[in-house]
């Protein structure tokens, strides 16, 4: 753990870092301890943007907006965003975020529910980033791959829950469990789909990052809630 920690410590030192208005949100939120994505998370997605070029981007979970503008700033020019939030105090704060980094034109911010706003969704994203609550991810994958074509790249975020994932059932705290169950399924579907090839990465709290490579219909191979564990 110490030389794992040591490694991540060594990368991190080499990233060279973001905007500075960038810069200044982020230290702003850790501040104000508002959860936002980690350095080798943030590295991970300058890369993963510049190599996909998304013209397209639905996030669910906006928080204050960092992410949103990290893809905004990393993206091509012309980038559209679309940003889902549900906690109403931090809704303004993001909306004014936007509006101080002259990127309103670009990102649309659709307040409330997650699962009933992905449930209205039309069309097709190139890039979807998952960062909100993460015991829906199960219940919210049908819309999300309806909103993705072949080649959209979905990123999951924080899908280790601290190491919880890892452990047996049985030490995992009991108000934790839901979640841990929730997640493990959502994790057997993503690495299970005949339409997704997905990769799960050692990356802040860990990321599940999944490419769409089919159109067929989605269709869940096993049935939620059985009791059964990967």
């Amino acid at each position: 753990m110490i030389v794992e920690e040591r490694m991540k410590t060594y990368i991190n030192s080499l990233d060279m870092g973001n905007t500075p208005f960038l810069q200044e949100l982020e230290s702003r939120a850790l501040k104000d301890r508002v959860p936002i994505i980690r350095r080798d998370m943030q590295s991970f997605m300058r890369m993963l943007l510049a190599m996909k070029q998304p013209k397209r981007i639905l996030e669910v979970g906006t928080a204050v907006g960092f992410s949103t503008l990290l893809m905004c700033e990393y993206g091509p020019e012309d980038v559209q965003i679309v940003t889902i939030e549900n906690y109403e105090k931090r809704i303004p704060v993001a909306k004014e975020n936007f509006r101080r980094a002259g990127r309103e034109e670009q990102i649309t911010l659709l307040e409330g529910d997650a699962g009933e706003i992905l449930k209205e969704l039309t069309g097709t994203f190139d890039l979807i980033f998952m960062d909100a609550a993460k015991g829906q991810y199960i219940y919210w994958l049908p819309d999300v791959l309806r909103l993705m074509k072949e080649g959209s790249v979905l990123v999951s975020d924080n899908v280790l829950q601290e190491g919880d994932l890892i452990e047996s059932h049985y030490l995992v705290e009991r108000r934790n469990r839901t979640i841990y169950k929730r997640m493990r399924e959502y994790l057997w579907q993503l690495t299970h789909s005949p339409i997704l090839r997905t990769s799960v990465l050692p990356l802040g709290d860990g990321a599940a990052v999944s490419i769409k490579t089919g159109e067929q219909a989605y269709e869940t191979t096993r049935t939620f809630g059985s009791g059964e564990q990967p």
